[in-house]
This record gives structure tokens, C-alpha cells and sequence, in this order.
């Protein structure tokens, strides 16, 4: 059962078992996404009632060292792509002395980092694919587990977030119950959110809805594609990291704009590597430009949903404005007026 609290004030709030564990308003957790997922972004997620996760990537030291300082004050996270992070330890160690809230882990076994994590007393949220991930997270004593559906913008695996989100909730019943579940892929509105509780998750990991958000690190013709692409304008690809040249372990694509690089090369990844030393300057040229074409533009599904690129603050009220109107609807909502 939920609790909605109603405030007399424009903001409402939902109740879940993450907002009363990590002392949150909202239900509502940042993804850490690459490149994207700045502190600027964490604080104002975190500012706003949620939980802001800095995207750690692939590990740049100096970058993660001045995104936490854009992020001082508030109480915020970080995360990592781990498979990257086993060839960088020491990126844990030193972010660990920040005292981040959470340390996110995706796209590989978390179990050689987890006693480090909790030692430092921060959460530990695990990003899973599929169910042997969710298997391995719970055997790495995760606090948060986020059953991520293939729908999400970057990388992901092949499931649909409406089946893995209650099966993943089914199994942590089962065998983890004080674990908590986060929903992500797909998610940009309160029906989202309101969707995501009522099969099981305790509440969102939100991607490429704040990734249209103004303090996103986004360049400014990246933010206009969004607007202008619907559900249908995105491809899981392994084109992009072709072109970057990072070798991604097998069984994760990335779900990036459909857009002239894709046309071009979709079908043709053996002929894009072979002539890797023209194109990957000119990829990486584009995306510096901001060049919506001729390089990945990482956002998912959600894209359909999106019309504006707003400040976090104002996503993040209406997304929950939204879903307290519609699960109060709900025979299993309680309504707690203060």
C-alpha cells in the first residue's frame, strides 16, 4: 500500500519504502548517465526531493573530482560502469571519501566492489538487465536493485521494463524482501511513476527525462533532436561504440536517435570499424558540435513523451503532481491528509 501526503502547497508528495530509507520526498532517483549526468544535475535532483546520481562513466578522475564539487551540499550519489571500473579501483576509493549517499554499479558483477561500498557506508544500488543480473545483485547484498527495460536511452539488454519490473519484484519478495526496487526505461511522466509503483517498484530511475533537463550536460542541437523525435526515432545499435572505439562486453546495446550515422552504418558495423581512423575523429567532432546527425544522440523511448526541456525541479513536481492524481484513483492508495 502507498501513502500520498497531500501538501498546501502546488508540490505533493508519494510515500514508498525508498523515500522513508533514504530520507527522500520523492521516489525518484537520477540515472548517472555518462557524459550527461553531472553534479549540476544530481544537486538540483536532490535539491528537488529526489536522489541525484553523478555519472562516473568510464572514470575520468579529474571530471568526477569537479562534478562533486558542482555538487557540494547536497546529499547525492554517484555511478559507474563497473566492467570499467575493475580497471580503475582506485576511481571507488577516491570517490568513496566524498561520502556519496549511493554508489550505482552497471553492466557487470558488483559482488568485488559491494563490501567496499557498504564499509563506507554508502547504499548499494545494482542495475540489472535481466534476472541472473537481479540473482547476482541480491547475492552482492544490494540495498536498491533497478530493473532497467530495454526501453531506456544508453545502454541496456533486451527486456521490456512491463514484464521485468513485477517479475524482479516477485523474486526480491521472495528471496530479498528488504531489498528495494527502482523501475527505469520508458518512464518520463506520472503515469510512469504511478505505472511503475503499481507493478512493484519502489519507485524510478529516471534517464532520458532529465537528460532534457537545462542543467543536463547536453549540448544545446542534442536538446532540439529530442523535441523533435518521437517513440519510434531511436535504434539499439552497437554503432556508437564502433565509432568511440570502446569495446562493450557482449549482450549490451546502446539505444541512441535514429538519425544520418545510423542510416549510414546500420548493418554495416564491420566496414564502420574498418575504416575507423576517418570516422571516429569525425563522430567525436560531431558530438562536440552538438551535431544531432552525424553522431549518437543517447536518449530512449521516452522521447515520445518529452516537449520541453524544462529545469529538473519542474519535472520532477509535475511528474509527481501527476501520479498522486492518479493512484488516489486506486482502491490500494491511502489518503493521508496532515
Amino acid at each position: 500500500m502507498f501513502e500520498t501526503t497531500f501538501k498546501e502547497t502546488p508540490m505533493t508528495a508519494l510515500s514508498t519504502r525508498l523515500t522513508q530509507a533514504l530520507a527522500l520526498k520523492h521516489p525518484v532517483v537520477s540515472a548517472p548517465m555518462a557524459f550527461a549526468g553531472g553534479g549540476a544535475l544530481a544537486a538540483a535532483v536532490s535539491r528537488a526531493g529526489g536522489l541525484g546520481l553523478i555519472g562516473g562513466g568510464y572514470g575520468d578522475r579529474s571530471w568526477l573530482e569537479a562534478q562533486f564539487e558542482l555538487s557540494a551540499g547536497e546529499r547525492v550519489g554517484v555511478g559507474f560502469i563497473t566492467w570499467s571500473l575493475q580497471k580503475s579501483p582506485s576511481l571507488l576509493t577516491d570517490v568513496l571519501k566524498r561520502r556519496p549517499l549511493a554508489v550505482m554499479l552497471s553492466f557487470g558483477d558488483p559482488r568485488p566492489f559491494a563490501k567496499q561500498i557498504r564499509a563506507a557506508g554508502a547504499r548499494l544500488i545494482c542495475q540489472c538487465q535481466d534476472m541472473g543480473h537481479v540473482k547476482e545483485a541480491v547475492d552482492a547484498g544490494a540495498d536498491l536493485v533497478v530493473a532497467q527495460g530495454a526501453e531506456a536511452g544508453g545502454h541496456g539488454g533486451l527486456r521490456g521494463a512491463l514484464s521485468f519490473v513485477p517479475e524482479a519484484a516477485d523474486y526480491l519478495a521472495k528471496h530479498a524482501p528488504d531489498t528495494l526496487l527502482l523501475a527505469a526505461g520508458g518512464i518520463a511522466d506520472g503515469r510512469g511513476l504511478a505505472a511503475s509503483l503499481m507493478l512493484g517498484a519502489d519507485g524510478v530511475l529516471l534517464g532520458t527525462r532529465l537528460w532534457a533537463a537545462k542543467e543536463a550536460l547536453v549540448r544545446e542541437g542534442h536538446h532540439r533532436a529530442i523535441l523533435d523525435t518521437n517513440g519510434d526515432g531511436t535504434v539499439r545499435t552497437t554503432l556508437a561504440d564502433i565509432a568511440r572505439q570502446i569495446s562493450w562486453p557482449h549482450g549490451f546495446t546502446a539505444r541512441i536517435r535514429r538519425n544520418a550515422f545510423t542510416d549510414r552504418w546500420q548493418g554495416r558495423e564491420q566496414a564502420l570499424a574498418n575504416d575507423i581512423a576517418v570516422e571516429a575523429p569525425r563522430y567525436r567532432q560531431a558530438f562536440l558540435d552538438g551535431d544531432p546527425d552525424n553522431t549518437g544522440v543517447w536518449f530512449g523511448e521516452a522521447a515520445g513523451l518529452i516537449d520541453s526541456i524544462e529545469p529538473a525541479a519542474d519535472i520532477i513536481e509535475r511528474m509527481m503532481s501527476d501520479a498522486v492524481g492518479r493512484l488516489a484513483g486506486h482502491g490500494g492508495v491511502r489518503i493521508v491528509v496532515p
